[in-house]
């Protein structure tokens, strides 16, 4: 559906221009958002895959598996169906930890295997289990002490001052992080 809203937008943009006969404009501009956007690319890609690289040091050290142990009475908490020592805490663990760095392109993966592994524990395959459903709620509440990403976009932009988020960041991810576990605690009790 989302590629048929930004086609279409496309397609608007194009026939607009075409009609007020701006189309040089309308061709200037697919050229300057390209480089726009390939700039903003290599400005991030080494922070990306500088945290990636670490994220991966520590899954292959068991640093990762220590802070799964660490967060496991926290997480059992939000995971109670979850049995203690299961890798889905471990990339539970990793997709937070990758979060509150503020990396949201390197959680991904962690997620998409939390995911996956805790489909594996799901009785009912058709439907989200409670684990995947707060999982969810959890990963897009996205509670980031470090905005790492958008302090690196502030950079390439010549902001002033790129860290002046981070104080925000952590207030407003910290309000959605808390008001998502209590939204999913209230319904999962509803649902019962």
């Amino acid at each position: 559906m989302i590629n048929i809203i930004w086609f279409s937008f496309i397609v608007v943009g194009i026939i607009y221009g075409i009609i007020t006969g701006n189309i040089s404009l309308v061709n200037e501009e697919i050229v300057t958002s390209a480089k726009k956007s390939l700039d903003i690319f290599l400005g991030i890609f080494p922070t990306i895959v500088l945290w990636l690289g670490i994220m991966t040091i520590a899954t292959d050290s068991g640093l990762l598996k220590k802070i799964s142990d660490f967060l496991y009475p926290f997480l059992c908490k939000l995971f109670p169906e979850i049995p203690k020592g299961h890798e889905s805490l471990g990339y539970i663990s990793s997709n937070i930890t990758a979060n509150i760095l503020g990396l949201g392109n390197a959680a991904t993966p962690f997620g998409l295997k939390a995911m996956k592994s805790l489909q594996s524990l799901n009785k009912d395959k058709g439907k989200a289990s409670r684990s995947m459903i707060t999982f969810i709620l959890l990963n897009t509440s996205g509670l980031t002490l470090l905005p790492t990403t958008v302090i690196t976009l502030r950079s390439i932009n010549k902001s002033v001052d790129a860290t002046s988020i981070i104080i925000p960041t952590i207030i407003v991810t910290l309000v959605s992080t808390i008001s998502a576990i209590i939204l999913d605690k209230l319904f999962n009790k509803v649902i019962k």
